[in-house]
C-alpha cells in the first residue's frame, strides 16, 4: 500500500503543482471566474489519481481485493498529497511570482461589486470584502484554504472511489 500511495500521491502532487502554476501563469488575461473554473479543473485532474491508485492497489498489489476502509484511506492520503501540491504552488505564486495578488483580487472584486450593487448595499459589501481581505488575505492562509478545498474534494472522490472499487473475497 505504501508504494502505491507514494507513487500516485507524488504524481498527483507534482501534477497539481505544475498544472496549477501553468493555469495561473497562462490564464492571466482571463477573468477571475474563468481562472477559478480552470483551477477546479486542475484540482479534479490531479485528484483523478485517487481512483487509479485504489484500482492499482486492488488489482496489482492486493490480488483483486480491497475493503472500503483501506480504499478510503488510500484516497485520503492521496488527497493530502495533492492538496499539499496545490497549497505549495499557491504559496509560491502569492509570495514570489505575484505578491500583489491579494490587492489585485480586491480591486477587481470591488469593481464587480460596483457593477452589481448600489447605494448603502454597495458600501456594506465593499466594507465586508475589504475586511475579509485584511483578515484572510495572507499567503499562508490562502494556501491553507486551497489545501482545505482540495482535501474536501479529494475526500468526496475517495468516498465514491472506495464505494465503486471495493471488492471483498
Amino acid at each position: 500500500m505504501q508504494k502505491t500511495i507514494i507513487k500516485y500521491g507524488l504524481s498527483g502532487l507534482f501534477t497539481a503543482a505544475i498544472l496549477f502554476l501553468l493555469v495561473i501563469l497562462l490564464s492571466s488575461d482571463l477573468s477571475y471566474s474563468a481562472q477559478e473554473i480552470l483551477g477546479y479543473a486542475t484540482m479534479l485532474a490531479a485528484l483523478s489519481f485517487i481512483f487509479f491508485s485504489i484500482k492499482h492497489y486492488r488489482d496489482k498489489e492486493n490480488h483483486g481485493i480491497v475493503g472500503f476502509g483501506k480504499a478510503l484511506l488510500i484516497g485520503i492520503l492521496i488527497s493530502t498529497l495533492v492538496g499539499l501540491g496545490i497549497a505549495i504552488a499557491d504559496y509560491i505564486y502569492t509570495t514570489i511570482i505575484n505578491p500583489d495578488f491579494a490587492e489585485d483580487f480586491l480591486v477587481k472584486s470591488l469593481q464587480t461589486l460596483e457593477a452589481s450593487y448600489s447605494g448603502s448595499e454597495l458600501e456594506t459589501k465593499k466594507a465586508e470584502l475589504t475586511q475579509q481581505m485584511k483578515d484572510y488575505g495572507g499567503s499562508g492562509f490562502m494556501a491553507f484554504m486551497m489545501f482545505a478545498t482540495v482535501f474536501i474534494l479529494g475526500f468526496i472522490i475517495s468516498l465514491i472511489s472506495a464505494f465503486i472499487l471495493q471488492r471483498k473475497n
